[in-house]
């Protein structure tokens, strides 16, 4: 903001706060799950000192169904995800506003009710989920479009390799939730979805090769 606009901003009390420098760049990240894109948006952060969004949160509150019903639900169907307070949360962040965004339990598959989180715009803010690239009304809020290419076998192993050490899941069960809907519905929504990217990246490849290839995205727009 220049001397100028400061002086305005103190003499005229309805004036907006001053925003960011420039308008947030929001870049999307997608890819199946195990493609290794919560990894590349963690690591894009932390070299651009942005915020990483990713969208579980956004899931739908199932607390109306009793749990049995609630555990049945397929969480790879981009139908649970509340798609409209998705935009509008991002599409405010792309405008330097601070968000509540909803608390999502897990365990329960629930809201946290009554609770929410804000979440301040950052310079970069680095949208990243399996349905990054899905939603018609999420594509025109960001300035670099990426998916992660990554083959199937390897985001299995990645999956397996997670869900039976960090959430104590036996082989077998990973393996059968991965044929009957994890997969499935990668073929069906997520991996269509890389036809709205504007970069695509190997997510076999190093972890500093995928960063150089977004970073040099941005720096062919002026954006680092």
């Amino acid at each position: 903001m220049s001397e100028t606009d400061r002086a305005q901003a103190s003499a005229d009390p309805a004036a907006p706060a001053p925003q960011l420098p420039f308008p947030p760049a929001v870049l999307a990240i997608a890819g199946c799950s195990g493609s290794g894109k919560t990894t590349l948006a963690d690591e894009l952060a932390r070299t651009l000192g942005g915020l990483r969004f990713p969208l579980d949160d956004y899931y739908l509150d199932l607390g109306h169904l009793p749990l049995a019903e609630r555990i049945k639900k397929n969480f790879d169907d981009p139908a649970l995800i509340e798609a409209p307070l998705l935009a509008r949360h991002i599409g405010a962040l792309a405008h330097g506003e601070t968000i509540e965004r909803p608390v999502y339990d897990f365990t329960t598959y629930t809201r946290v009710p009554g609770r929410t989180e804000p979440v301040k715009a950052d310079a970069f803010v680095i949208v990243e989920g399996l349905f990054a690239l899905y939603y018609p009304e999420l594509l025109p809020l960001y300035r670099l479009r990426v998916y992660i290419d990554t083959p199937d076998a390897l985001c299995f192993e990645r999956r397996l390799k997670r869900d039976v050490e960090e959430r104590g899941r036996t082989p077998d069960s990973v393996r059968s939730q991965y044929d009957l809907a994890v997969r499935p519905a990668s073929l069906a929504y997520v991996r269509p979805s890389a036809a709205n990217a504007d970069l695509i990246v190997d997510g076999a490849g190093a972890l500093d090769w995928k960063v150089e290839r977004v970073m040099t995205e941005l720096r062919k727009q002026g954006l680092v």
